[in-house]
């Protein structure tokens, strides 16, 4: 009877191992907001589970680097821009993209029209707030394409290490400040400034527009074919995920303040974060485009004289992911 016992005992946590979930640990690029509500909802809705997946979330954060957090095993993937994450590849970190979620970029500088600057060219001599972090890749490509240094000599610009709010613009510390469309440019009117003193310029409309938000891995883990599996369908239920968010954009944002342990966010700003950063989605599968990365990798290498990176990446991306995600 004992021997029953233990075998049926055994039996049990075989069967409940082979049908156990499989955890995955996502690492974010930022503090827990709209921006990433696709996973939140996924979470929420049961979207994982539905797909055999214990997901954690974990949040970013100015002294968050996720890049460092993948090479150190405390994630099995990561969001990140790919301007961030194809320099850090060929510093030696060998992470590659596995998803696109966000086809476009929001990315764009806000400037006080009082500053005398109406076009590009008048950046010259003046002072621009520029995120760092791996953020100031897009920034620096682009005043290279404009010819411009940035080291504050005269003719070019001075940069502002801008913290991640608005201050520098509204105490008149720089001209132009780094804003994304869902998130400090609501700030910036927030703050009491009209849009009709302001004057911004879109990395998308200036043809410097380069890849944000998407999924990355470390290319060890890709010769797993069980983690490729894990990673198919971690794809799949976060796009589903990211399509509920973009239809139901107030819920969304409720959802993601739920998992906000800060508090510090409003709903009012959630809201219209999730509503601009639907914008960003629309017309993604997943997949990485081909133009959209080339268009990216060229405007990297456009930085005249220092380039965000130095010559044609390989090995940065894989289809395998998507192509599995499709199939399922």
């Amino acid at each position: 009877m004992k021997n029953l016992l233990l075998s049926a005992t055994a039996l049990a946590a075989m069967t409940t191992g082979a049908f156990a979930a499989d955890d995955v640990t996502l690492q974010l690029k930022w503090v827990t907001q709209a921006q990433f509500a696709g996973y939140y909802v996924a979470l929420e809705k049961g979207l994982y589970e539905a797909e055999d997946l214990n997901v954690t979330i974990k949040p970013g954060g100015p002294d968050v680097a996720p890049v460092q957090v993948l090479l150190g095993g405390g994630a099995d993937v990561m969001v990140d821009w790919m301007p961030s994450a194809l320099a850090a590849r060929e510093n030696g970190a060998p992470v590659v993209n596995i998803a696109q979620p966000f086809k476009s970029s929001g990315m764009m500088l806000t400037c006080l029209k009082e500053s005398g600057i109406e076009g590009p060219e008048d950046f010259a001599d003046k002072t621009l707030g520029v995120w760092f972090y791996g953020n100031e890749y897009p920034f620096l490509s682009w005043m290279g394409k404009l010819g411009l240094a940035t080291d504050g000599s005269e003719g070019g610009v001075t940069v502002l290490k801008q913290g991640f709010n608005v201050d520098p613009l509204l105490q008149k510390q720089a001209a132009c400040i780094s804003t994304m469309t869902y998130n400090e440019y609501g700030q910036v009117l927030d703050a009491g400034i009209s849009a009709d003193d302001l004057i911004t310029f879109k990395y998308e409309d200036q043809g410097v527009a380069t890849l944000e938000d998407g999924l990355y891995v470390l290319e060890e883990s890709l010769t797993d074919e069980a983690f490729k599996d894990k990673m198919a369908r971690f794809v799949k239920a976060s796009m589903a995920g990211w399509a509920w968010a973009s239809g139901n954009p107030e819920e969304a944002a409720e959802i993601v303040l739920e998992y906000d342990e800060t508090g510090a966010q409003s709903e009012a700003h959630q809201i219209r974060m999730m509503g601009e950063v639907a914008k960003l989605i629309e017309g993604s599968t997943g997949a990485l485009e081909m133009a959209d990365y080339d268009r990216t990798v060229a405007s990297l290498l456009s930085g005249g004289s220092d380039p965000v990176i130095t010559m044609e990446p390989t090995g940065a991306y894989t289809s395998d992911i998507t192509d599995m995600m499709m199939m399922k």
